[in-house]
């Protein structure tokens, strides 16, 4: 047995089940998979910050030795640094990164060149499958290195947005445990803002960007608690989810700063999970809006069927803030190509810089948007064999649905898109998830008062915990 999985975005698992032999089968597989796929013999590398990433990424360059392909090192970058170099080099990737969950997990993300498929995640598993018992040994040189990647996606920003563009605004990084942490400072400074870093961290810390940690949230609004910030701003451990908090260390959500980034970006089509709230479609932003499943991959796919159907000015997030580019966009004259992968930097460049260009606070910009109240949490250790029985009952009984929320409200209609999602008689959504990452049992709701966003939230922890047998803390 063992706990790797594909999740929404890459396989993931405990780091004893994935160091090692498992790490370098599975990079084995990916390489046979994407051999047919891409005419280049190179696998570039990257990692995040956690303990474990060094040595998995010497395993996966081992293997990529072993199997005649040229290894190349790329270091410790962000996630979408590191697609942007595939996408450059039409090359195959892996990054080794367990984005947001906590240390003991790890997991391998891939591309060849974009980000896989759930139909490439399926091909890999049984390519994995059909490895003979005995593979050759893994190289031991640790494969070529370059700076490049890194470099080339720092140019990107540099090059879209003015020298100027958020001079004046004092700026606080919390730094954690984020690979990006210290390209921020970089490139915030360079277009002008003062920037002042909090909180480095020493050991990995797991921020998540869709359940704050209490922790974090306190350091937050501590921070920010003299004035001096215009706003705090940081990213998961891999740098594919944004974190923005304004200038009273107050969080904006993650779909609001994709919003602001649509926004101001132009985007006539936003394509977003169904877990974005509905200010997606309220706030008229854009001119479509298409729903899909939760995960990068879902969104990609929604994506390519627009921009080949002749939609212009696409643009994808999800509710944990990452950005997906799908189509070439205008900054102030100066052209962004696409990058279709999840992305933290171009949201945080997009709310300050759009607040700024406003004569906005950070937060007085996100109220333009009158996206009104939505929160979300989990419950942790709560595993498929759990979850899944409640899910499905909840989809497939509405007699036990009916039961189940009538505390809530009555139910006005159900979606069964990804989880189930209720939308209530008054107006308000409660909607169960399990995660594709974690076993973790997800809660999302959306009303118009503060105070109703949390009745509903604390109710749906507390009535999914009693259903599944989990604690609801």
């Amino acid at each position: 047995m063992t706990s790797l999985s594909f999740g929404t975005s890459g396989l993931r698992g405990l780091v004893t089940d994935l160091s090692g032999e498992p790490a370098q089968r599975w990079t084995a597989a990916f390489l046979a998979h994407a051999g047919t796929r891409i005419a280049s013999r190179t696998l570039l590398v990257g990692r995040d910050l956690r303990a474990s990433s060094p040595s998995i990424a010497a395993d996966c360059l081992g293997a990529a030795n072993a199997a005649g392909w040229e290894a190349v090192d790329c270091g410790a970058l962000p996630t979408p640094a590191l697609a942007l170099e595939a996408l450059r080099r039409g090359a195959a990737a892996v990054m080794v990164t367990g984005s947001h969950i906590p240390d003991d997990r790890n997991g391998l993300k891939f591309y060849a060149p974009g980000e896989i498929t759930k139909a490439d995640e399926a091909e890999i598993r049984t390519a994995f499958e059909a490895l003979p018992a005995d593979l050759p040994p893994a190289g031991d040189t640790p494969g070529d290195s370059t700076a490049s990647a890194l470099n080339t996606y720092r140019s990107r920003y540099l090059n879209a947005f003015a020298p100027d563009a958020l001079a004046g605004l004092t700026i606080g990084i919390y730094q954690q445990s984020s690979v990006a942490r210290d390209l921020l400072v970089d490139l915030l400074s360079s277009l002008g803002a003062e920037t002042v870093a909090i909180g480095r961290a020493e050991r990995f810390v797991p921020v998540d960007t869709e359940a704050h940690r209490p922790e974090d949230i306190a350091l937050l609004r501590e921070s920010a608690a003299d004035g001096r910030f215009a706003a705090i701003v940081s990213t998961d451990g891999d740098a594919d989810r944004p974190l923005v908090a304004d200038g009273v260390g107050e969080v904006l959500r993650g779909d609001v700063v994709g919003l602001l980034t649509a926004l101001h970006l132009g985007a006539r089509t936003i394509v977003t999970p169904v877990t974005s709230s509905g200010a997606a479609e309220s706030s008229g932003v854009a001119a479509k809006v298409v729903r899909t499943r939760v995960g990068s991959p879902f969104v990609i796919e929604a994506m390519e069927r627009e921009v080949a159907g002749g939609s212009e000015g696409v643009l994808g997030f999800e509710a944990n803030g990452g950005v997906l580019l799908g189509s070439p966009v205008s900054i102030d004259g100066r052209s962004l190509a696409p990058l279709p992968t999840r992305d933290a930097i171009l949201p945080i460049l997009c709310t300050l810089a759009g607040s700024k260009a406003r004569g906005l606070s950070v937060g007085a910009f996100a109220d333009t948007l009158g996206a009104g109240q939505a929160l979300a949490d989990r419950l942790k250790n709560v595993p498929a064999s759990a979850s899944g029985p409640f899910l499905t009952r909840l989809a497939e009984d509405d007699a036990y649905a009916d039961a189940l929320m009538a505390e809530a409200g009555p139910i006005a209609s159900r979606d069964h898109l990804d989880g189930v999602r209720f939308r209530l008689e008054e107006g308000s959504i409660v909607h169960f998830r399990a995660s594709g990452n974690a076993p973790e049992l997800r809660v999302y709701v959306e009303a118009e008062d503060p105070a109703r966003a949390s009745t509903l939230l604390r109710w749906g922890l507390a009535t999914a915990a009693r259903e599944v047998g989990a604690s609801p803390t």
